[in-house]
This record gives structure tokens, C-alpha cells and sequence, in this order.
């Protein structure tokens, strides 16, 4: 996989925490390629430190939920964003926690999909592509969190 391997020039930037929860609303292997992918950018420009989580709920596999998350089943990002108005109730979230729950595509700057599709039914082509679309949007991600 191709990735930046920029340094952040900010000490600021590089001492600001981040956390990232991958949705796969589809089927189980889209948000593990997506932490692999955002693992391996965070290592690549040493922002280990800054990285507290990187939690996994593929629509699935419901035993996921229960030990990375306090959310529940999702078909939609609108179920996503009712379980965020359900979760401020247990935890302190910032009030504009809603406006953090994105499409990982709405990151890519290279393409134009707005989803991460299924590679399952492209082939060895399919997963290149997916691969490509993450590390795209996983990079402009990262970006976001040290901006």
C-alpha cells in the first residue's frame, strides 16, 4: 500500500489525541482494511502517541459492538447518528459530536465515489480499489486530526 510518510512540522499538532470509529454498514471487511490502513499512516508519521483508539463495528458481527463500542446494530448513518443522541446521555461528548460522523469517501481527495464499495464483487480489482479509496481517504482523515 502507497502512503504518505509525512512528518507533522507542528509540535501543537503532534501532541493533539485522536480517536476513530470505523462503521461498515455492508458487510466485515471494509472497517478492518480501514484500520489497517489508518494504522499503518499514523505509524508511518509517528503519531503512535496521539492515537487513543481505533474501534471496529461491522454491521456483521454483532460481538464486535458489544466489546469496541457502546453503539448497536446500524443500517444507516442516520442509526449511527440516533445512537450518538443516545450515547451523550452515558458520556461527556463535545456538542458537535454529530458533525464528526462522516462517510469515510467524503475524505478522498484523488476520488470521486462517495462510498467504499463492496470488493467482494470486483474481483482482485475490487480490493485494490477499496484499498486505494481507503488510503485516500484514511490520508485526508489523519490530516484532519493534526490540522
Amino acid at each position: 500500500m502507497a502512503s504518505s510518510t509525512t512528518q507533522p512540522t507542528n509540535t501543537a499538532e503532534t501532541n493533539k489525541p485522536f480517536s476513530v470509529l470505523f462503521v461498515c454498514l455492508g458487510n466485515i471487511c471494509r472497517s478492518p482494511a480501514a484500520e489497517g490502513v489508518i494504522t499503518d499512516l499514523v505509524n508511518k508519521r509517528g503519531l503512535q502517541s496521539n492515537l487513543k483508539s481505533i474501534l471496529l463495528a461491522p454491521l456483521a458481527i454483532t460481538r464486535y459492538l458489544s466489546l469496541c463500542s457502546p453503539f448497536s446494530i446500524f443500517s444507516s448513518i442516520e442509526d449511527i447518528l440516533g445512537a450518538l443522541e443516545r450515547w451523550k446521555f452515558k458520556e461527556t461528548l463535545p456538542d458537535d459530536a454529530h458533525k464528526k460522523v462522516k462517510l469515510l469517501c467524503s475524505y478522498c481527495k484523488k476520488h470521486s465515489e462517495s462510498e467504499v464499495p463492496d470488493p467482494y464483487y470486483g474481483g482482485p480489482q475490487g480490493f485494490e480499489k477499496v484499498l486505494d479509496l481507503l488510503e485516500d481517504a484514511c490520508e485526508s482523515l489523519l490530516n484532519s486530526f493534526v490540522a
